[in-house]
């Protein structure tokens, strides 16, 4: 089976491919137009058609180039969300590089945490950390400060991994539900952030947030989920501008679909929250849609149970990039090829043209 990387470099060839038969037969004319009445030289257009194809190839199809590894040794870091999936497997991966690891878990007595605990590491040590109490999070500060091994050069990175997800349309998801998704994924990452911030500017350090590809476009049935990561990207962006003078760096890490890699979402699940959606929405809601119309997606939830990446190596890769490359990017976009191209349609063309390719 072709990697995922030779999937994706082969996908987005044939893509630019594409791209290029357009740029080629429709552009010129239009840039040669442009370019008379403008009394620029036609030879120009054609030069310009080159050079943009090209950086579109070597964007996409050229692998990551290496920027220099920061040293391991001395360095901490803090993750949210160890119970289970991305969260848990993170902490044990850094631990294995040699860090310093502050596994924050929601249920201390849960099995994430006691398989952590398991290790029985003094390099690894499990928080209770629920990222929606401001006392937790105060608390926690105060645990790693006193385990960091030189509190003065402060602590190298924090991961606000810590989030959850649902579904259903708009109105048929009540505001608690919004509130809660951003309690967690947008207002956890914030508070989390703002604790930590004293002690990653000491160490002129790292913040990654895990926001997803639905940071980046919308979806049906996933409002309250899109909004909350939405946000974490807006926050991640003016957290970086502000940071910068102090050295510190912040990426945004957009995972596509991993349901099968983690879990996040199953029969059982869909079922439970199908049947909390139907019976918290108001009756006339109920009668206008129909109980036929709301069957219909949640069988369409259903069967996105078995769907995405089988492993989440991708997103471990890009975090590890984000912690320990000297240049870190902005953004990483560990995703099927399908889905990153989806979101450079969906963010970079007009949304008439979006809308009527994928809506």
């Amino acid at each position: 089976m072709a990697s995922l990387q030779t999937v994706r470099v082969a996908l987005l060839i044939a893509f630019s491919v594409f791209l290029t038969l357009i740029l080629g037969f429709g552009l010129p004319s239009v840039l040669n137009v442009f370019t008379r009445c403008c009394g620029f030289p036609e030879a120009s257009v054609t030069e310009c058609v080159v050079l943009l194809y090209a950086l579109f190839v070597l964007y996409v199809a050229v692998p990551r180039l290496p920027r220099g590894t920061v040293k391991v040794e001395g360095r901490a870091v803090l993750i949210t969300g160890c119970d289970t999936g991305f969260g848990l497997a993170l902490a044990k991966h850094f631990h294995k590089l040699g860090f310093a690891v502050f596994a924050g878990c929601l249920f201390k007595d849960g099995e994430g945490a006691r398989e952590l605990e398991n290790l029985h590491s003094e390099k690894l040590k499990v928080v209770q950390l629920d990222v929606c109490s401001e006392e937790q999070v105060s608390q926690a500060v105060e645990f790693v400060t006193a385990n960091l091994e030189e509190p003065e050069k402060g602590l190298w990175a924090v991961v606000n991994n810590a989030g959850i997800s649902t579904f259903g349309e708009v109105e048929f998801t009540t505001m608690d539900t919004y509130k809660q998704v951003s309690e967690v994924n947008l207002w956890g990452t914030i508070r989390v952030t703002k604790a930590f911030l004293p002690l990653i500017r000491r160490a002129k350090g790292r913040v990654v947030n895990i926001a997803s590809m639905y940071g980046r476009m919308g979806n049906a049935l996933r409002s309250p989920y899109c909004i909350s990561k939405y946000g974490v990207e807006a926050f991640s962006d003016c957290l970086r501008y502000e940071t910068k003078v102090w050295g510190v760096k912040v990426s945004v890490v957009e995972p596509g679909n991993f349901i099968v890699a983690t879990g996040i979402l199953t029969r059982d699940i869909v079922t439970t929250t199908a049947e909390k959606l139907w019976k918290e929405a108001p009756p006339g809601v109920q009668e206008d849609y129909g109980k036929a119309h709301f069957e219909q997606y949640m069988a369409l939830m259903r069967s996105y149970c078995n769907s995405g990446q089988r492993e989440i190596e991708p997103v471990l890769d890009d975090i590890t990039d984000a912690i320990m490359s000297k240049q870190p990017y902005t953004r990483y976009n560990p995703m099927e090829p399908h889905w990153w191209i989806r979101m450079q349609i969906m963010t970079h063309l007009p949304a008439a043209i979006s809308d009527r390719l994928y809506f």
